[in-house]
């Protein structure tokens, strides 16, 4: 893992679009893989600000999101796809018919729903960067613990923690899915390159556990120790819990050394 500390969160959303806006100029056809949740706001604000300003496009680039409630509208302002047209794709030039969610409603079947969007995945290349988020719990999409580290795209039943963290952006007469459709560990394992945001220190025991636990289904974020490109961009509250934050900079501005004269991807 490259472990990259800043002040604050929004010195991470910047240093994240400069991530994502090199990968997507490095390729002819990125893919990206995209996450929800607060954390990524910020970021998707700063990417929308480049498009702007005339410094990136996303004309030729493929998304794949990485989970969705079932049995959701894409209408209903609590999907993801609502999220992410709000917050992303309807601010830039992005194709929205190359935008993916692993979707499932009620009639249909979630494990052929999930293989299905495996396909996709696969049949558009694999993904080039997925951007990752961090639960209080240590889940990584809606994988949460005691999620299988072989796991594919499938159907989870969120925890209590999950539904508890996500219950401020409900109304209290308005129902919160406690099922959804998300890639698995697996799947984001696949990904050429993981670029994890995690700021606020309600996130830095679940960080912790990611960087210096021992590698378990509890904490699935943990499976990203074995991932040979993972970039995990904290603030410092996020890493407060982190012992050897002297050696984390150090190595910062020695790999930066090497992206200077080389590139941030240097497996493209």
């Amino acid at each position: 893992m490259q472990i990259i500390i800043f002040d604050d969160a929004q010195q991470v959303a910047e240093n994240a679009a400069h991530w994502v806006s090199e990968l997507i100029k490095s390729k002819d056809a990125p893919v990206l893989g995209l996450a929800t949740g607060s954390t990524p706001i910020s970021l998707y604000k700063q990417l929308v600000a480049k498009h702007q300003r005339d410094q990136l496009s996303f004309a030729n680039t493929t998304t794949f999101n990485l989970d969705e409630y079932q049995n959701i509208d894409a209408e209903n302002s609590q999907s993801y796809r609502y999220f992410m047209n709000d917050n992303l794709f309807d601010h830039v030039d992005i194709d929205k018919s190359k935008t993916y969610l692993p979707t499932c409603t009620q009639s249909e079947n979630p494990r052929e729903q999930g293989l299905a969007y495996e396909s996709k995945i696969k049949h558009a290349g694999g993904i080039d960067l997925q951007i990752l988020g961090i639960g209080a719990n240590g889940h990584i999409g809606f994988n949460e613990p005691t999620s299988s580290l072989a796991s594919r795209t499938r159907i989870k039943t969120l925890t209590q923690q999950t539904l508890t963290d996500n219950s401020r952006l409900f109304k209290a007469d308005e129902p919160q899915p406690t099922l959804a459709m998300t890639m698995g560990i697996a799947t984001i394992l696949d990904a050429r390159y993981v670029l994890l945001m995690a700021t606020g220190k309600g996130k830095a025991s679940a960080v912790k556990d990611m960087i210096t636990g021992p590698l378990s289904a509890m904490c699935p974020a943990s499976a990203l120790q074995i991932h040979e490109n993972a970039i995990v961009l904290l603030d410092k509250e996020a890493a407060s819990e982190l012992d050897d934050q002297a050696y984390y900079l150090w190595a910062d501005k020695e790999n930066r050394k090497v992206n200077q004269a080389f590139g941030l991807f240097h497996n493209f």
